[in-house]
């Protein structure tokens, strides 16, 4: 028996095989979150979505992307529905316009629990793919609303992973109240922004780690 070999690919699987994951970006435009910091939010997540190697793992898995921005309670919004990235075009016009969406709102608490169930009814919609991703992003802990563990008996039903992008600018340690808290569901992570400025980097490392995984191929002969 020969000895056993293990590759490791960076993929999203067989291509062609449907929808591998629908992703809804909730970014948060609570009141603590100046007009400058919204700009960052946008730019960045723009920027990184069009980044080679994320694009290329949106197009592989043939995913769905939707935008929402988010506050206090009744302040939730879809502003792109979802959208599915076919290929290197789709994806740039979907980052062209998360730089070109308005801010909705700017003196508003942070409704987290709210923005994650309004997530969960638009699921709904796609259900042809294989895995459903709230990606959600946010500078401060919930203060309005239903707090964000009330959702997850409905998150657990619907198969509805939360991660999180945590902006620890004004608070320190926000991080450990996301992770007890907020993220939810299989292989659920969060990731750390330390100030708003480390923001593009962090989203792209966070997307390209839900869009990708490390794939073990063991052969025993």
């Amino acid at each position: 028996m020969r000895a056993a070999f293990l590759t490791s690919l960076l993929c999203l699987g067989a291509p062609a095989q449907g929808c591998e994951v629908a992703l809804m970006l909730a970014v948060d435009v609570s009141g603590s979150v100046s007009p400058n910091e919204y700009r960052i939010q946008m730019d960045g997540l723009a920027a990184a979505l069009v980044d080679r190697a994320i694009s290329g793992a949106l197009v592989e898995g043939q995913a769905k992307l939707a935008l929402m921005q988010w506050t206090g309670s009744g302040r939730q919004r879809v502003v792109i529905n979802w959208t599915d990235m076919t290929d290197r075009d789709a994806v740039v016009g979907f980052a062209e316009q998360v730089t070109l969406e308005p801010r909705l709102w700017r003196n508003f608490s942070t409704a987290i629990g709210e923005a994650i169930a309004l997530s969960i009814s638009y699921f709904a919609q796609v259900p042809e793919c294989a895995r459903h991703v709230i990606d959600i992003s946010g500078d401060g802990p919930n203060n309005e609303g239903r707090p964000p563990t009330a959702l997850w008996d409905a998150l657990a039903e619907a198969q509805i992973t939360v991660n999180a992008l945590v902006i620890e600018d004004s608070v320190q340690g926000l991080t450990d109240y996301f992770e007890a808290e907020v993220i939810t569901g299989d292989g659920a992570f969060a990731v750390t922004a330390n100030r708003f400025s480390d923001y593009p980097a962090q989203i792209a490392k966070k997307l390209y780690r839900e869009l990708t995984k490390a794939v073990a191929v063991l052969e025993l002969e």
